[in-house]
């Protein structure tokens, strides 16, 4: 996928823990079809050798690819709904450890914490059924979030790994001075949405004044769905959003993301975002 820089995840993971000490490092996340769980066992395995304590692992169901990429991936694309689930319990196998022929080292007996995620009803069941943390991609398709929330908190189980349901929720976070300005970063994001639902993805472009306005109704409408649980303008305007976000979802933890183009623009989306909610917990 040409605009996103996560093919060799554990890599990426490996760098961001070499150069931070206290935050956590999670996947968001490994699509578990493309792989052998033994390998992303023993991955992850290495990463929790080496931040101790710092690193979670997402899985998705979503292949993400097609029928050449599958083949690349040596795999092929035949259709079960229960590999997935069976994948996933074969995984934390490995890190549980005990009488296999074949495990997991480093690995063996390491918590590593595993969130199910997902954009549509069949993750929240599974993570409900395991009793494992659930995170939801309504960052980019809300659509089933409610649904599937109340789904996996009504069925939920506890487990070794958790005792209560608990759930997190993808959300955009664009920021600047001015609404206007925060407004203008938030085109990158639109144009890469709209290049991707007509057939041309690629690299996250630069911000573009009137794009909107330029868009067909259709469109319009469409971005106003997909990017519906984001919060747009000044830290004041996006602490009100996401505190409304939070507040009607019931959200135990949210995960910003903020697709800007410009770097630089980007940390400080982040930051302006930061400071306006350490005003609130304070």
């Amino acid at each position: 996928m040409p605009g996103i820089a996560s093919a060799a995840t554990a890599v990426a993971l490996a760098y961001v823990g070499t150069h931070t000490s206290t935050i956590r490092v999670g996947a968001g996340g490994i699509m578990l079809p493309n792989h052998a769980p033994l390998t992303i066992a023993e991955q992850f395995g290495t990463l929790e050798s080496l931040f101790p304590g710092r690193v979670d692992l997402g899985l998705g169901r979503a292949p993400g690819t097609d029928q050449a990429a599958a083949q690349a991936l040596r795999r092929n694309l035949a259709s079960d709904a229960n590999q997935f689930p069976r994948d996933v319990v074969e995984l934390m196998d490995y890190f549980r450890g005990g009488e296999r022929r074949v495990r997991a080292i480093p690995g063996e007996g390491l918590h590593v914490p595993i969130w199910i995620l997902g954009s549509s009803l069949f993750g929240a069941q599974l993570a409900a059924m395991l009793g494992l943390p659930y995170a939801f991609a309504s960052h980019f398709a809300p659509g089933q979030m409610d649904e599937a929330i109340r789904l996996y908190r009504e069925r939920f189980e506890p487990s070794e790994q958790l005792d209560r349901p608990y759930v997190m929720l993808g959300f955009n976070a664009f920021l600047a001075d001015t609404d206007e300005a925060a407004q203008l970063l938030a085109t990158s994001i639109q144009q890469a949405f709209v290049a991707l639902r007509t057939g041309n993805p690629g690299q996250l472009p630069p911000p573009r004044e009137g794009y909107l306005e330029s868009l067909p109704m259709n469109a319009r409408l469409t971005l106003e769905q997909v990017l519906s649980c984001s919060a747009i303008g000044t830290p004041s305007t996006a602490r009100k959003a996401v505190e409304a976000f939070a507040e009607r979802t019931g959200a135990d933890e949210l995960m910003i993301t903020a697709q800007i183009f410009d770097h630089q623009a980007r940390l400080r989306s982040y930051s302006l975002l930061a400071e306006a909610m350490q005003t609130v917990a304070a």
